[in-house]
Parts: structure tokens; C-alpha cells; sequence
């Protein structure tokens, strides 16, 4: 076969376990799944490559993402550069519909070579026949985890082993713990892969381990274990303790599931919210709306734990604030379903903590002062600005590179000398990148004395926490006057005393405990330290933000040096242009998957400092160091000690091993699957007799197979890929009229529920109700329920002559329904608990009945002298986009997409064009829909 010409390669795998994986691979069809960190991607860049440098191969990569085809493609591009000489080497493109239409695609696939290929694409280029399936070299398939038998990657290779036994297919992944859920889910994996054997390596494989452990292969790394503050320990406690009692509660009320992963030790982990909503989501129409909340409550709760440690006091405490906006109701009313940590004792002591943690001293009474004013400053609040302990521990690691760079200015190796700081999101990034650039300045010492609470402790960060603090409490200020202005708004006066509020706030503005006491219970009735969770807030009252702003007042030396940082000059700035050599670069990156090793390839750094822990991150140093032994690495390892962080980190090593593990003692266990061949002559000739034949007084038997148009939009869903397994051929098509064309008489019109409401909202699934009658003798309304989220109705109430119109002027979903079938008595519709269920329905449906044509359907309502043909080069995104505006009916939508190339054009095109092209009525509607603005000016 093609695939298997020699030629040149020039690999880039300096490891053994690298080479060996990748002969491995060369020889035989395998799904390999790979510790996160050992470069997965080098692997499959390599692997592509010695296909590439062969020449002429069509082989299709499936499930990559833009940053793995950036990854891939530049790494490609660079060998192919090196073996230009070759003359083969093409490189891979990458086919998407924004950017390649269905005539391009084809002639592609024609000239061969490597396509990276959404999947939706893919398979309906190989259900139209724009690819021959059969001259294809090879498959590699990247996340197999997300292989399912409802996916369209399984789709995808169903149709391609069915056509095709010659083609090689890989699968590749690096999430071992995707294939250990559920009854033998190895080899559940490994047949909706079509494949037969797996490779496992994980870090403890002796090749893998051998490569890496090697004495003159080890980078230095130094651990640091940097002790919290008795603030976040505080508050880290208190969050545990809501925690697990959230857990608990959600357990009381949902008795009966399987439990066994809800403790505290998986509620560290960033997928347990996953986790949970995965177990619930079966009867996830039945649960309580409590336990809904308590489910949101626990990802709240979650961000909160990983906040405490990314987030300065300041930043944490805005945080905090908006958790509390978001707890409350419309004008501050108690919500029908509250957040049950919200009312309990270690939630006052996370926000009154946190709140220390940026300010404290004794809030003064609330009485007004002379001539009706508020205090204007208080003496007894000061600010407190609590930094991180990793900041100071950062400074002093700078400071310790910076003497060794000092006694060693000559690199004794390979590396550039440069300094990475890794950290675990953007948003930490800015916080290192602002605190290194301010870390210097510092305020005047009486300002501090006078200022800051414990003088003593670090300065290291005052002038950047003072500035956030500054910009914190005009945010606050800003988010009150907003809210009161809201309230306002919405309050209607309904007596007297609602009167006499209005007239007291329009002759001054009301005291802050006035409008405190509207929006919920008072300060008093709650107890000192404890307050109604609806007027709790992070912050205190606008006097004492006042009084806190003044004493942070900007200073001489922060306003030089805003003023440096502002000013540019920009006439001079030529003179300030210049190369930076590496030893005097420091670079803060986030982590970020495979892509990280990119940045230890281009940066070379001498020095790591890695401010969250990350295993993965860690075994690519390892691979690193070890692929270039004249390159010394020293790894300032930091991490909270006995916190979660900590745990979190060790747990997900332990996690990973536990899985390993585990598919290495099913891998022993498990039986060789036999391909089936379901083709069978003898099954598909009694499958296709027919009686309907002119009368149908006579059988006769046909040699075609069941046929199903599907609209193109629908290779989103699984239905397509069951209907197919079900041995029917689905023909992709861009349909005006309908979702599936099961006969030349029956139409089906698709919705999911979350669809199915929208629809109704805008109203298009009335347009498209009254197109299929048009056209077919019997339309259907398909509602299909998630295969794994279930939905039910409200049962229906004996309502009384007002109820009943009440219910009529503003219908629930089951009223809708009723509507939708009084007004198209000839509509159908059909209820399906899940694609598996619709399937059969289909089945059912197509019984002893015609098959449809592919042309006529696509045919069907379309304008006179449009092309069928011209539907394939839509882009689907932006015409679901088109379809909710108004004036946009299945009538027109064609001619619109066909008279102008984006939304932006017909938004700017004249009302008189466009009624011109589509009518009146409509174009009037979508002009005004695009000028809602100029029309009311």
C-alpha cells in the first residue's frame, strides 16, 4: 500500500520510548494512550510525517483543535523544509467550511496529501461521494476518549471500514481515565474504534522511566512549600466546610443514585461538577430545584477554593461580590430557591475574613450626621492589603537567580539563560506580570505607618495593592449607585408610604441603612456578626468607602509613576528599539496543554519557576531536559503546603497511576473482537423487498437499500451515525423544506427541547410547519429527548374559564403544543426518548414504502431558477444566525444567502434593495431589525 513506501524521514524523537511507540505504531493499526506530558503530539507530528515524505497519501486527521493543527502544521511545515529535497513533502491543511467550500474540497482530496477535517465535514463528504473512501491510505484519530458509539468520529469509521480494508487507522489519547468507566469500557473504546490492540505508557512503564530517570538527564528542581496565611487557612476551612455540606444535603435529596464518588476527595477535582451533572442528568427533569441550586453552588464553591490562592485579597474579594449579587433576587428579595451555604455560620466567616483581608477596624453606627449627612471619614478603618506569601517568595527566588547569574555570567551550556514563570490561568499571569513591575516602588514609610496595618509584614507589593484597592472601592461605588438607580426603577409607589419614600429621596439622597433596610431584613434583627444572606455584602456601606478612599489618596511618587509608565515618546522611539538578548528575557506563561512545549523549544530557559503545581507540565520538563542533555534546567517547584492545591496536585498523579493500572489488567483480560461484516447478501435481498407496487397486490424484490435525505445541519446529531448502523444509507443534503426525508410523502422536522422552545419563541417553527404541508401529504414533528438528559411536561390541570385565559395569554410549552395542533390538523407529532428510539421510529416508518429522491428533495422550496447544487457552500453558522431574524423565512433565506456573502452586507444594505429582492413586508422587518437605532433617532 502507499502508506508503506520507503523514503527519507528525518524524525525528531531523541527518546527511546518516542522511537519505540512510533515503529510500533508504523507496524500495526493501535489506539495508544500516553501519560499527559510525554509529547503525544511530537509522536503523531512524526508519525505524519513519514507518510507525508512518501508521497501520495490521502490520509484524514480527526478531532484535532486549532491550536493542535497550529501545533502540527508548523511542525511539519519546518521537516518539510528540511526534505525539500524530496520533493514530496506537502505539509497538512487543514479543511474547515469557513475556508475551503465543497468543490475545492473535492479537487484536494483529488491531488491527495495530509487534511486535518472537522468531522461534520468529513462525513458528509464521504456519504456524498466527494471522496472515494476506498483509495484512502489511512485514518489517525486524535481524543479517541471521545470516540462513543454516538459520536461522529465512530460515524466517520464505520463507513470508512466498511469501504476500506486496506487503510491503516491510529488512535491516539492521553486521558487514561476516559477509558475506565462503566463494564469493560477498554473494550467498548477499542470496538467503536475499529480496532484491535492498545499501547499503554505511563510514566511507570520501564521504557518511559529508563529514558527519563537517567543521572545526566535529571533537571535540578528544588520544592518549595510556601505556608498560607491564617486568613486563607481560615477561609479554605470554611469553604470545605460548605462544601461538604452541600454534598451531604444534595445527597439527602437525591437518594437512590449511585453515590460512591461524592465525597470531599473528588470535590477538589476540577470535573466533579461534571461528575455529578453526568449522574444526574438521566433524571435531571425530576430533580428538585433545590438540588439544582446546590449543584451550581458546589462549581461556586470549587472557583472559590481555586481563587484563594490565585487571586490577590482585592481581586478575591470583587470576586466575592459578585457571588453575592448573584445570590440575590430582583430588588433584594429573598430568592424562592437560595443558596443553602449561603446561610450558614462558615459563610460569614469566609466574607467577614476575606473582607479583613483588604480592610478592618470597628464599622461605626449608622446615624446620620450633621444636617442629615453621613460621617464622611472614619479613623477606625484602615487598610490591610494582605499579599500573597508566593509573591515574596517569588522576589527572593529572582533575587537568588539574580546572583548566580551574577558569579556565572559565561551560560555553561546550551540555554539561553532566560527565566519562565509558569502559572495556571491569564488572569495570574497579568497579577505576576503587574506585581514584578511595581515590586520595587515603594510607598512613603509615614504614609505606610499611618496607613497599613502591620507595617512590619512585606512591602513587596503595596504600591500595586493600593492601586487595585483604589480601583476596587470606585468599582463598588459605581456598582451601588447603579443598583440604586435600578431599584428605583422598578419600585412602583403603591400607598403612602411608598409616597413619602419617593419624597424623601427626591429631596436629598437617603442615608445608606435606609436603602439597606429595603433590600432586606435589618443589621439588628441578625445579630452582630451574622446578617440575612439577601443584604449581606462583601464590602460596607458607601460612607465607608468614602472614608477608606481618602486614605488612599495617590501619592507623589505614584503619580511619577504613572506618569512614566503613561508617557511614550513616541518622536524618540526608534531610540529605545532593540533585540533583547535571552539572558535578560522573563517570560509568564500560562499552562496550556501541549502547546507548552512549544514555549521550552523557542525560550530554552536556564530557569523554571513554576507558581501552581502541574503534573504534566512537570513530565515535560523531564522530556525536555532529557531530549537536550547540554541544556541544564533548574525548577523552583512551588506549592501551598496542607492545601488543597497540594492535595489536588497529588491526587491526580494518584489518579492517573489508579487508571493505568487498571486498563494494563483489563488489557490482560480481554478477548480479540472478530470483524463482522454486516453486509450480508442474503439479509440486505430480504431487507429490500417491497409490496408496495402498484396496488400492492404482488411482492417484488429490489436490490436498493433503505434511503434517508438528511439536511446537512443534522451530522451534528448522533441520529445520523445510528441511522447508518442500522444499514441506511443517509444522503447528505442541503434541505429547504424539513430535517429528514424518509419517503416521498413523509417530512420530519427535527427538535431537541431546548430547540423545540426557541422555536416557538421566535416563531419560526410555524413558517416551517406551513412549508411542510406545502410540499408533503404527511409532515411530522419529531421532539427528541437527550439520550442522556431526560425532560417531561407538567401534567395537565382542570383550569377555570380565567385560568384557561391566563394560560392563553402567556402559554407554557404544553400550551404551545395544543396551539401548534388546532392550527395544522394534518400535522403529526412523534415523541422519542432518544436517537436510539427515533431510529427505530424511522425504521418503522419506512416500512413497505417508497424511498425518497435526494434531487427532488433538495428541489423543494426553492425559488424559481435557484440552484439546488448552490446550498453546499453555505456556511451553517451563519445561516442559523440568519434564520432568527426577522422578516428571514425557509422561503427567502436561500435568496437572501444567494444575494449577499456575509450578515454584515445585508446589515448595511438599503431598505429599498432589499424589499426589492424579497418583498415588502419582510424587508421592511429585517431593515428595521439592523436600524432599530437610526429609526428611533
Amino acid at each position: 500500500m502507499p502508506g508503506e513506501e520507503k523514503a527519507p524521514v528525518r524524525l525528531s524523537l531523541p527518546l527511546d520510548y518516542q522511537q519505540q511507540i512510533f515503529h510500533e505504531l508504523r507496524e500495526d493499526d493501535k489506539l495508544l494512550i500516553l501519560a499527559r506530558g510525554l509529547g503525544l503530539l511530537r509522536i503523531v507530528t512524526n508519525l505524519l510525517h513519514s507518510y507525508d515524505a512518501a508521497g501520495n497519501n490521502l490520509i484524514f486527521v480527526i478531532g484535532a483543535d486549532d491550536r493542535e493543527n497550529t501545533w502540527m502544521g508548523e511542525s511539519l511545515a519546518e521537516k518539510a523544509e528540511v526534505s525539500r529535497m524530496t520533493g514530496k513533502c506537502r505539509g497538512l491543511t487543514k479543511v474547515d467550511s469557513d475556508n475551503v467550500t465543497a468543490v475545492a474540497r473535492q479537487k484536494m482530496y483529488a491531488n491527495t496529501g495530509l487534511f486535518s477535517v472537522t468531522s461534520r465535514i468529513l462525513i458528509v463528504d464521504f456519504l456524498s461521494g466527494m471522496v472515494d473512501v476506498s483509495k484512502i491510505t489511512g485514518v489517525i484519530v486524535l481524543h479517541a476518549e471521545n470516540a462513543k458509539a454516538t459520536s461522529t468520529e465512530a460515524f466517520i469509521l464505520r463507513k470508512y471500514r466498511q469501504e476500506n480494508k486496506n487503510g491503516f487507522l491510529k488512535a491516539f489519547s492521553d486521558v487514561p481515565e476516559a477509558f475506565t468507566s462503566g463494564f469493560a469500557p477498554l473494550s467498548t473504546m477499542l470496538r467503536n474504534l475499529f480496532l484491535r490492540q492498545v499501547a499503554l505508557y505511563p510514566r511507570f512503564q520501564t521504557d518511559v522511566a529508563s529514558s527519563l530517570d537517567g543521572k545526566m538527564k535529571r533537571a535540578e528542581v528544588i520544592e518549595l512549600n510556601v505556608d498560607m496565611t491564617e486568613s486563607m487557612r481560615v477561609i479554605q476551612g470554611a469553604v470545605m466546610e460548605c462544601t461538604e455540606a452541600s454534598i451531604s444535603e444534595l445527597k439527602k435529596l437525591n437518594s437512590g443514585l449511585e453515590m460512591e464518588e461524592w465525597n470531599m476527595d473528588n470535590a477538589l477535582q476540577r470535573n466533579f461538577n461534571q461528575i455529578m451533572r453526568r449522574q444526574l442528568g438521566p433524571i435531571m427533569h425530576r430533580v428538585t430545584p433545590k438540588s439544582k441550586q446546590i449543584l451550581n453552588d458546589l462549581g461556586v464553591l470549587h472557583d472559590i477554593l481555586q481563587y484563594i490562592m490565585r487571586y490577590d485579597a482585592v481581586s478575591f474579594q470583587r470576586y466575592l461580590d459578585t457571588v453575592l449579587v448573584n445570590a440575590q433576587a430582583d430588588e433584594g428579595k429573598r430568592k424562592e430557591n437560595p443558596s443553602p451555604w449561603l446561610l450558614m455560620d462558615a459563610a460569614d466567616t469566609l466574607f467577614e475574613t476575606a473582607k479583613r483581608r483588604v480592610y478592618t477596624g470597628k464599622i461605626p453606627d449608622n446615624k446620620d450626621g450633621p444636617n442629615g449627612q453621613t460621617p464622611a471619614r472614619s479613623d477606625t478603618l484602615r487598610p490591610v492589603l494582605e499579599e500573597l506569601p508566593k509573591w515574596d517568595l517569588l522576589s527572593q527566588i529572582l533575587t537568588e537567580i539574580e546572583q548566580d547569574v551574577y558569579f556565572n555570567p559565561v551560560p555553561r551550556d546550551d540555554s539561553s539563560g532566560a527565566i519562565l514563570i509558569m502559572c495556571a490561568d491569564v488572569s495570574t499571569c497579568a497579577q505576576i506580570r503587574e506585581y514584578l513591575e511595581t515590586m520595587h516602588i515603594m510607598p512613603d514609610e509615614d504614609e505606610e505607618d499611618e496607613n497599613v496595618e502591620d507595617p512590619g509584614s512585606s512591602t513587596s507589593a503595596a504600591f500595586m495593592m493600593r492601586r487595585k484597592l483604589r480601583a476596587y472601592i470606585h468599582w463598588k461605588r459605581n456598582f451601588t449607585r447603579v443598583t440604586a438607580s435600578l431599584e428605583a426603577e422598578t419600585q412602583q409607589p403603591t400607598n403612602g408610604q411608598a409616597n413619602d419614600r419617593g419624597a424623601q429621596a427626591s429631596r436629598g439622597r437617603a442615608p445608606p441603612n435606609k436603602r439597606r433596610r429595603v433590600r432586606g431584613a435589618s443589621a439588628a434583627a441578625s445579630g452582630p456578626n451574622r446578617t440575612d444572606y439577601g443584604v449581606r455584602t462583601a464590602g460596607d456601606r458607601d460612607a465607608h468607602m468614602n472614608s477608606l478612599l481618602q486614605k488612599l489618596e495617590i501619592t507623589e511618587l505614584e503619580a511619577d509613576q504613572k506618569e512614566e509608565v503613561v508617557v511614550d515618546p513616541l518622536e524618540k522611539m526608534e531610540d529605545y528599539y532593540e533585540l533583547f538578548n535571552m539572558k535578560d528575557l522573563l517570560v509568564i506563561h500560562p499552562y496550556d496543554g501541549d502547546m507548552d512545549e512549544h514555549v521550552l523549544e523557542e525560550v530554552k530557559p536556564r530557569y523554571i519557576i513554576m507558581m501552581e503545581p502541574d503534573a504534566a507540565f512537570v513530565r515535560r520538563i523531564e522530556v525536555y531536559r532529557s531530549s537536550h542533555t547540554d541544556r541544564n534546567v533548574r525548577v523552583y517547584f512551588m506549592s501551598y503546603g496542607q492545601s488543597v492545591e497540594e492535595q489536588r496536585y497529588l491526587a491526580a498523579v494518584e489518579r492517573e497511576k489508579h487508571a493505568f493500572t487498571k486498563l494494563i489488567k483489563e488489557r490482560g483480560k480481554m478477548t480479540i473482537t472478530l470483524d463482522v461484516d454486516n453486509n450480508n447478501p442474503e439479509e440486505t435481498f430480504l431487507r429490500t423487498i417491497n409490496t408496495r407496487i402498484a396496488g400492492g397486490g404482488r411482492l417484488a424484490a429490489t436490490a436498493q437499500q433503505p434511503r434517508i435525505v438528511a439536511d446537512m445541519r443534522e451530522f451534528r446529531s448522533p441520529l445520523t451515525g445510528l441511522l447508518h448502523a442500522r444499514n441506511m444509507d443517509v444522503v447528505p443534503a442541503q434541505l429547504t423544506v424539513g430535517d429528514y426525508i424518509l419517503t416521498p410523502n413523509i417530512c420530519i422536522e427535527r427538535k431537541s427541547i431546548p430547540d423545540l422552545i426557541g422555536s416557538f419563541k421566535s416563531g419560526r417553527l410555524y413558517n416551517q410547519v406551513e412549508t411542510m404541508l406545502e410540499h408533503y401529504k404527511s409532515p411530522m414533528l419529531l421532539i427528541e429527548f437527550g439520550d442522556t438528559k431526560n425532560f417531561t411536561l407538567e401534567p395537565f390541570a382542570d383550569l377555570s374559564h380565567s385560568a384557561a385565559a391566563a394560560a392563553m395569554s402567556s402559554p407554557d410549552l404544553q400550551s404551545k403544543i395544543v396551539i401548534l395542533t388546532l392550527h395544522f390538523p394534518r400535522l403529526r407529532i412523534v415523541w422519542s426518548s432518544s436517537p436510539y428510539q427515533t431510529a427505530e421510529i424511522f425504521d418503522e416508518l419506512k416500512k413497505q414504502q417508497e424511498e425518497p429522491d435526494p434531487f427532488r428533495a433538495v428541489e423543494i422550496g426553492l425559488e424559481e431558477g435557484e440552484d439546488a447544487e448552490t446550498g453546499r457552500v453555505f456556511n451553517q453558522d451563519p445561516m442559523d444566525m440568519l434564520r432568527i431574524i426577522p422578516g428571514v423565512t425557509e422561503k427567502n433565506i436561500v435568496r437572501i444567502s444567494l444575494s449577499f456573502n456575509s450578515i454584515q452586507e445585508l446589515a448595511n444594505t438599503g431598505e429599498d434593495e432589499i424589499c426589492d429582492l424579497i418583498g415588502r413586508e419582510a424587508g421592511r422587518q429585517i431593515f428595521r431589525f439592523f436600524n432599530r437605532d437610526v429609526i428611533d433617532d
